[in-house]
């Protein structure tokens, strides 16, 4: 019997730590990215060349999409020597522009076609994706997923290591 105990208790404790990052759209890591096609820029258009660039896919009416916000201005400031970070929402013009809080400082740009979102295949936001200089897809994932978070430390060991 306490055999048994043990042989679950390890194979509960095997099923924890096997814990696999969800993702809601169609995994592109480390894998070249889709061409990034924007419909509209509301500011301008950033110069992403020989940088990281982070599009955060993303909509007014998402609750964990607006609380990432200040974390992803964080990122923005801290690591805008490297990393440029793209808000792109399928929704209006009007519907973001009219979104007073939290206020985005990152660079913003919407796709009522959504043709990115297509070819990411998003099937649920959050979602972000990180793609390094070369065009690849170096991290992807919803930002706050437990065990998976996108983070200061994420970011800065993606920007040495590629």
């Amino acid at each position: 019997m306490k055999k048994l105990i043990v042989l679950l208790t390890l194979l509960s404790l095997t099923n924890i730590n096997a814990q696999e990052k969800k993702l809601w759209a169609k995994s592109f890591l480390n894998q070249k990215a889709p061409e990034l096609v924007m419909g509209e820029w509301l500011t301008d258009k950033p110069d992403t060349n020989g940088k990281f660039v982070l599009i955060d896919f993303w909509a007014t009416w998402c609750k964990p999409c607006k609380n990432a916000i200040p974390e992803l201005n964080e990122f923005h400031h801290k690591f805008k020597e490297n990393l440029v970070i793209i808000g792109l929402s399928a929704e209006s013009k009007a519907k973001v522009k009219s979104m007073k809080r939290p206020v985005m400082e990152y660079y913003s740009a919407i796709d009522t076609e959504r043709n990115l979102m297509k070819m990411f295949e998003v099937s649920g936001i959050p979602h972000c994706v990180i793609i390094n200089p070369d065009g690849v897809v170096v991290w992807e994932g919803w930002p706050q997923q437990k065990g998976f978070e996108l983070t200061e430390q994420t970011i800065s060991d993606l920007i040495e290591n590629n």
